[in-house]
């Protein structure tokens, strides 16, 4: 009597390795687990992989890249009640953030939003006796704090944090700044409370927060939140704050979100934009890199729960500009992207090249990445040796030709932690091109060169240019305008490649390619600070 072989899902096998469901797909594909008849995996293959390969070789860094900055929570509770009993609440906020590693504030999206933003985003806020308040991530009370400065009566004032310091802190601040005891701010998750909130109808004038960024959590249980919230594919913890704050706010009310500048561009976002674009926006603000050790800008939104109208103009505040825009011209984007940080004027040069007859690359390409060997120091060499090949990182690319090969690796990828299939590698005619950058960089590759994982591979289908024509169009100085406009990022992603127009037709009126020619046909002009526009 045999036993029962037992199985695991690919999504469960991703979540235990910690990696992408594409990670494992690429591990059944180059044999190192065994796939099951039932489309998942051999969980006996999969365990001896862990033990054996995986545990040694390629998840190390990453390991130790999550062990490494870790904090004593018990201790940092220790600290604030210390602080909290003698009544020290000078700067207590700024206190316990710096006291939580960058790991664990990564992991739960914790960043404290500054009294400056705060003040900018509440200025407008008309306060009256009966307004209700309501911060759905109150953090260390900075919101709450402004609003019982604005008139909001303590009793009408709502908040929550899963951070029992948090929580602890908001309150003592309050009671030592006010004199005050806040019955409704208490210790919960937001995404759970919106029920009973909603079963009390109790509703609010204003909801304003900054909610986790990317919080890491079951991807199960964001996907039965979405559904709950209406989040359609944008599981990201910022769209479900948004969607549940959007379920409480009274018509008329305000919502005013400080979120990642990811929000308003990129694909993950699209469905909650179009939930918002419904509405009557009121302002965009970039109040650049906001937080100490990250990357990203703070960008908020501002919203009235009434009916939008596609006159309506939006204020827009970027850098030291603002300037208004309508709804509609955030409507006809592509994506519905809130790109925010373009004019008037300059919109409607994006206008222009989506007006003109075009192709998008959408269905009509092959796409891949480099190889990712997992352990570049095991399996990369500086300089050729027997059994290594030259392979091309994404600095080596330009887009008039490719710099001498500064990496070879081994010949065996057998090891390696993910690879397309060969083929890709070795196409007649490929472009290649740079990931991580903010400028499109492609270059048509006729030798069969292998690319590692800061360069991606496009093949185009029939497109019916070639593909140094379509690498020219790719390259050329009005598209990566076009893409800084409406992207504004530094990493060159398929989704946004795919929706890029493609003017074919222009190969069809010019044999060669120019700069001057391709603008020529387009109507547009170049200003003299750099930008573009529409020709009279």
């Amino acid at each position: 009597m045999t036993n029962k072989q037992e199985n695991l899902t690919i999504e469960e096998a991703a979540k235990i390795a910690n990696v992408t469901t594409a990670t494992i797909r690429n591990w059944i594909k180059t044999n190192h687990i065994n796939p099951s008849k039932k489309g998942g995996i051999v969980q006996a293959s999969f365990n001896a992989f862990m033990q054996d390969i995986v545990g040694k070789k390629k998840l190390t860094s990453r390991a130790n890249k999550l062990l490494k900055d870790k904090h004593n929570h018990t201790e940092i509770t220790q600290k604030i009640k210390q602080l909290l009993q003698q009544n020290d609440t000078k700067n207590i906020g700024d206190t316990y953030e710096n006291l939580l590693s960058n790991s664990y504030r990564n992991k739960e999206g914790i960043y404290y939003t500054p009294a400056w933003i705060i003040n900018d985003m509440l200025k407008n806020l008309k306060i009256n006796d009966n307004f209700m308040f309501l911060d759905p991530c109150c953090g260390s009370g900075n919101f709450i704090i402004e609003a019982l400065k604005l008139g909001v009566s303590p009793e009408n004032i709502y908040g929550f944090d899963t951070d029992e310091n948090a929580v602890s802190i908001t309150k003592q601040r309050i009671k030592k700044e006010f004199g005050l005891e806040m019955p409704h701010i208490k210790v919960g998750d937001f995404l759970t409370e919106v029920n009973q909130l909603k079963e009390r109808q109790i509703v609010f004038d204003g909801i304003f927060t900054n909610p986790p960024w990317g919080k890491k959590f079951d991807k199960t249980i964001k996907k039965q939140l979405a559904h709950i919230f209406d989040c359609g594919n944008s599981l990201d913890t910022t769209s479900l704050f948004m969607a549940a704050s959007l379920s409480i706010l009274k018509q008329n009310g305000t919502l005013g979100f400080l979120v990642q500048e990811a929000f308003f561009n990129i694909s993950n976002f699209e469905y909650i934009r179009k939930k918002i674009i419904a509405l009557r926006i009121l302002r965009f603000v970039d109040y650049g890199k906001a937080f100490k050790g990250l990357i990203t800008k703070a960008q908020a939104i501002i919203v009235k729960n009434e009916k939008a109208k596609n006159n309506s103009q939006i204020e827009c505040c970027f850098g030291n500009t603002t300037y208004r825009r309508s709804l509609v011209s955030f409507k006809n984007n592509p994506k519905t992207i809130f790109n925010f940080w373009t004019n008037k004027s300059e919109n409607q040069v994006i206008n222009k090249l989506y007006a003109a007859k075009h192709i998008t690359l959408k269905n009509k390409a092959q796409w891949a990445i480099g190889i990712v060997t997992g352990n570049n120091r095991q399996f990369c060499s500086s300089v050729q040796k027997e059994g290594y090949i030259p392979a091309f990182k994404g600095s080596d690319i330009r887009k008039k030709g490719l710099k001498n090969p500064s990496i070879f690796i081994s010949a065996n990828f057998k090891n390696f932690q993910q690879v397309a299939p060969l083929p890709m590698y070795q196409a007649k005619e490929k472009l290649i091109y740079k990931f991580i950058s903010s400028d499109l960089c492609f270059y048509n590759d006729t030798q069969q060169r292998y690319v590692i994982n800061s360069a991606n591979i496009l093949i185009p289908d029939n497109l019916g240019i070639s593909n140094y024509q379509l690498a020219m169009l790719l390259n050329s100085e009005i598209i990566n305008w076009l893409f800084k406009q409406l992207f504004s990022t530094h990493k060159i992603l398929r989704s946004d490649l795919e929706i890029l127009p493609l003017h074919t037709d222009y190969f069809s009126h010019y044999t060669e390619f120019s700069e001057a020619s391709y603008l020529d046909y387009l109507h547009i002009e170049k200003t003299k600070n750099g930008s573009y526009r529409v020709k009279k």
